[in-house]
């Protein structure tokens, strides 16, 4: 597993964009709302 602290500067050093949400480690099953709407605003950004 990589430190979520890690994972935060990789994602700063490639320019990504990064959203948190608590939930379990499957957070799709926890949190299937958070996922759908992030996919949905990844779908339509320009």
């Amino acid at each position: 597993m990589i430190p979520p602290p890690a994972q935060r500067m990789m994602a700063e050093r490639a320019g990504s964009t990064v959203v948190e949400t608590a939930g379990s480690h499957a957070v799709y099953v926890s949190r299937p709302q958070a996922i759908a709407d992030l996919i949905e605003q990844a779908a339509t950004a320009q």
